[in-house]
């Protein structure tokens, strides 16, 4: 029984705790903007970053770092796809948005 705690709480040390901020995607016209809209766990973030699939083809929509700034990519035509994630200062990346506009 040691044996098998010892696997398992070794195990669980592993994970990496999920981190709590958000960014918000709408379109207006043909363009698409993406906020960053901080949280709980702002402070530990670096950079934001958005790619915009719009048309079959992956789109940058730039870097924001401060919260309430917002990136843009033009030439949607309706329902393309937004995924914007979050670099932390330990080196991690995580997803924070993941829609379609």
């Amino acid at each position: 029984a040691a044996v098998i705690a010892a696997f398992v709480f070794g195990m669980a040390g592993n994970i990496s705790k999920t981190k709590m901020v958000a960014a918000t995607a709408q379109q207006s016209g043909n363009t698409i903007y993406v906020t960053y809209q901080g949280g709980q766990d702002n402070q530990d973030v670096q950079s934001v970053h958005g790619v915009a699939t719009v048309n079959n083809a992956d789109h940058s929509m730039g870097t924001v770092t401060g919260v309430g700034q917002t990136m843009s990519v033009g030439g949607s035509t309706g329902k393309d796809h937004v995924v914007v994630t979050a670099v932390f200062k330990d080196g991690s990346t995580q997803v924070i948005t993941d829609t379609y506009v």
